[in-house]
């Protein structure tokens, strides 16, 4: 049997082991995840992981309730405390004082928190379609966490996330219902958004004197067209954010770093060089 890219090595965070991948060396990186169905850091990052980890020292962790992360049973998700907590858990296990930052979509929100939590362990910012701002649970965010498992209905997740369908391959659906069939998968995905949803995309909010009081320099990316989290999410964002900019791309959906992958790379190359050059 072929190895499993998905894992990488386990350490101990707050009672429970963190799968995570752990590539190159200089500043640390912290690549953050999105809520969606059978997703894990690798799933997520593994277009990314190796070009960024030429110059950083990438950690892309699978979240607590998600890949192949340990969940306990009795494990209490508590937004957003439980994964703040985490992370920060797995920067002390592998001696890193202080990242940069880039969340995918509900890791977008855990970045702003981490920041806001504790400033002097957070860099530079980048969110891609983040969650982070009051907003109504539309229909396709709905769906997302609402899934259970089979083929069409990952096919159907996958296809909210693209504007470029072309990208919804055989061979990706596949990939992402299989992990949704791990033991004991299904159960914990239903467990970290139960319903009503709305409460739970309420919590990833900050106030805004929060988000103002984060300054922290932040990159935010969103596509146009993104269908799960609405671009003005990004905007009321960018404009509470003391150091932020916003970078809007066309024919785009929820996924920049693979409907784009060499501009969302090259964005965020750009920016993290910043802070060198200044």
């Amino acid at each position: 049997m072929a190895e499993n890219p998905e894992l990488g090595q386990m350490v101990p965070t707050c009672g429970y082991r963190t799968n995570l991948h752990d590539q190159g060396s200089g500043d640390a990186l912290l690549l953050l995840h999105g809520s969606g169905a059978g997703v894990s850091g690798w799933a997520n990052w593994r277009g990314l992981i190796p070009e960024l980890s030429k110059t950083y020292r990438v950690i892309a962790p699978d979240l607590v309730g998600f890949g192949y992360t340990e969940t306990p049973d009795d494990f209490e998700f508590r937004l957003m405390d439980s994964w703040v907590d985490q992370i920060f858990a797995v920067m002390d296990q592998l001696g890193v004082a202080k990242a940069h930052i880039v969340g995918n979509s509900f890791g977008g929100a855990l970045a702003l928190w981490m920041a806001h939590r504790a400033p002097e362990r957070t860099g530079r910012l980048v969110l891609m379609g983040p969650g982070g701002w009051p907003l109504e649970v539309g229909p396709e965010l709905a769906a997302l966490w609402a899934y259970t498992p089979s083929p069409e209905n990952m096919r159907n997740a996958m296809s909210v996330m693209a504007y470029n369908q072309a990208l919804i391959t055989d061979e990706l659906v596949e990939m992402r219902y299989r992990a949704t069939l791990r033991p004991g998968a299904q159960e914990t995905f239903e467990r970290v958004f139960p319903k009503p949803h709305q409460r739970w995309l309420d919590a990833q909010a900050l106030p805004i004197a929060a988000l103002q009081g984060i300054t922290n320099e932040v990159l935010l990316i969103h596509g146009r067209d993104d269908r799960v989290v609405d671009p003005l999410v990004s905007w009321n964002l960018h404009q509470h954010l003391i150091n932020s900019q916003f970078h809007s791309i066309s024919r785009c959906g929820h996924w920049t770093m693979v409907e784009h992958a060499r501009r969302f790379r090259q964005l965020v190359e750009n920016f993290l060089e910043e802070e060198k050059l200044a």
